[in-house]
């Protein structure tokens, strides 16, 4: 009766190739557990609070003296995203997130930027925040809630990497 012994060695060199077995596609290649690049981002908590569909394109919201601004890029590769509708909202001076003249949508430029002047944004819930949406469909939907570190600040950035849906 022949008797085989497993060295440690052995089983890690076994481990593997089983590990590896699981993730080759029907090609026989190796297959990454996971996508390299930019990963999307992801739904903040409360960022779909008031929101309103098809909020219109507007080239400012209220009287100004506020700037949103941000950058658009797609997942995986972040190539930016031209002509892609952000919808933008905020409790303000001039008023309510809730209140439709609260409330815009603009179209980011050649470079997946875009910047939006809306009134000065306050403290709602003890919190001066801002919301944004991605929801126009060819992505998956993502709602943003930044908060920002004081309510003196004249601008607020957010960055969007979508998933397409």
């Amino acid at each position: 009766m022949t008797r085989s012994t497993i060295d440690r060695r052995t089983l890690m060199i076994g481990a593997a190739a089983a590990g590896a077995a699981l993730i080759t596609g029907a090609s026989g290649l190796l297959v990454p557990a996971r996508a390299q690049g930019l990963a999307p981002t992801p739904t903040m908590r409360g960022g779909s609070n008031n929101y309103r569909p098809g909020a219109p394109i507007v080239d400012r919201i209220g009287g100004g003296g506020f700037w949103m601004t941000g950058t658009v890029r797609r997942a995986g590769d972040g190539a930016p995203l031209p002509n892609t509708r952000i919808q933008i909202w905020a409790h303000t001076t001039e008023g309510h997130e809730r209140d439709p003249q609260s409330h815009g949508a603009t179209l980011t430029d050649a470079n997946g930027e875009f910047r939006l002047e809306m009134p000065q944004i306050v403290p709602a819930f003890g919190q001066p925040h801002g919301h944004l949406a991605y929801d126009s469909g060819e992505f998956e939907t993502v709602f943003l809630r930044p908060v920002m570190s004081s309510a003196s600040e004249t601008s607020l950035r957010a960055d969007f990497v979508l998933q397409p849906a």
